[in-house]
């Protein structure tokens, strides 16, 4: 048996960050562009997109660069600050998700190994 965990950040009961957003933001980094992202989070453009609104308009700063069409195409590229993030949160949540697993093994496992004590 092995715990998971969905961790999130939220300012005013609104989502600011999560596992899934950092993922999208990863998937902007790995494929250059908002549309190449939501196909490889299997969402629509606009879920992408909104996604990456709320998330630059909750923390007040800018995550994403675009550039619009032209010969070379349009483009998006990650701001400094969304890289930071992605690897901040990236280790809290291995760390957060490594105290879990020994807490776990250390609490629930004996009980359920031995579930008449």
């Amino acid at each position: 048996m092995k715990p998971r965990l969905n961790l999130w950040l939220e300012n005013d009961g609104e989502v600011v960050f999560s596992i899934w957003r950092m993922r999208l933001l990863q998937a902007v980094a790995d494929t250059g562009s908002i549309s190449g992202a939501a196909a490889v989070m299997d969402v629509h453009y606009r879920t992408a997109w909104q996604k990456i609104h709320e998330m630059e308009t909750r923390l007040g700063h800018k995550l994403v660069q675009t550039q619009v069409g032209g010969q070379r195409g349009g483009g998006a590229t990650l701001t400094a600050l969304a890289h930071n993030l992605i690897a901040a949160f990236a280790q809290v949540s291995q760390e957060l998700e490594q105290q879990m697993t020994e807490r776990v093994t250390a609490v629930l496992t004996p009980l359920l190994d031995n579930p008449l004590k």
